[in-house]
């Protein structure tokens, strides 16, 4: 048994590149200024907001703005924006790519609601779905979204699609030169990639594994996952693994509270606290662009 620490690990520096709030057709538990708010509360240097119904990147400009006007500098904090592929922007829709990384995302995250195996896992009809995969290979379409990835230095989330599917995507999109890549909560059910896949993904590709805080069964439900999360991180090693929340949901602790509970809980059970620090703060930190500690680069 792991000896349990007695340290109380610190949210200061701390990056998320995945949390939902609102404006959303879901009710969430913060609105962008409040959950920006508690990211400069908390010491946090960044945070990604993610929405289903398309991009965010013009919200994440307010809140910064907002965080300049009420705060005046006094901290570090940067709210980041993003694209999700799903049907509202026209799915793998290289022109609203290029809009999006032009005015500041940072993350392109691929469909989520509208990808073929949520809609097939949901048991609704696939063929209303996005395809990213067609015959074996990416879709044209994605090739122009990698060469705009690859272009601006962003990164590329496999958000919903199937395990399968993930290969022939990071295949291509690492021989298009596309840098940053994330599994997007491989441990979803929704995705249900097995442990030798990630461990295999991460391993060949040098993709970054996303693991969450907690995961929704349907129902209002939601599981934690970090039991399998420090069982995942101890098989695959630290430096391929990124902590983030998926957070914002009113049935799950607030954002602060669940990514607080989230790395103490690995610190308690055996991890390291400087790799605790690698996952949530370098890795983000590196894909993000940004200087450990400063402002971006």
């Amino acid at each position: 048994m792991a000896e349990i620490s007695k340290e109380t690990i610190s949210m200061k520096g701390v990056i998320d590149m995945h949390v939902h709030s609102n404006p959303d057709l879901r009710r969430r538990a913060y609105d962008d200024l409040e959950l920006m708010e508690a990211g400069i509360r908390v010491g946090a240097r960044a945070i990604v907001i993610k929405t289903h119904q398309g991009t965010t990147m013009d919200r994440a400009f307010l809140c910064n703005r907002h965080n300049e006007i009420v705060h005046g500098g006094s901290n570090d904090f940067t709210m980041f924006g993003s694209i999700t592929l799903n049907r509202v922007v026209g799915g793998i829709n290289p022109w609203a790519v290029e809009t999006a990384l032009k005015l500041g995302a940072k993350v392109v995250w691929l469909p989520t609601q509208s990808a073929k195996n949520h809609l097939m896992k949901m048991k609704q009809d696939p063929a209303a779905g996005v395809d990213v995969v067609c015959g074996g290979k990416v879709v044209p379409e994605l090739q122009d979204v990698f060469g705009l990835i690859r272009d601006h230095g962003a990164v590329l989330g496999t958000a919903h699609i199937s395990p399968d599917e993930a290969f022939v995507v990071v295949e291509a999109a690492r021989r298009a030169g596309v840098k940053h890549i994330v599994i997007t909560h491989p441990e979803w059910w929704i995705v249900d990639m097995s442990l030798e896949d990630q461990l295999r993904i991460a391993r060949d590709y040098d993709a970054v594994l996303e693991r969450c805080y907690a995961q929704n069964m349907g129902g209002g439900r939601y599981k934690s996952n970090l039991a399998s999360n420090l069982e995942l991180i101890k098989e695959a090693g630290y430096e391929h693994v990124m902590v983030d929340t998926d957070g914002g949901q009113t049935e799950n602790p607030y954002w602060e509270l669940a990514f607080g509970e989230y790395m103490q809980y690995l610190v308690d059970n055996g991890i390291p606290a400087e790799h605790v620090y690698h996952m949530t703060k370098t890795i983000p930190a590196r894909l993000l662009g940004l200087e450990e500690g400063g402002r971006g680069k």
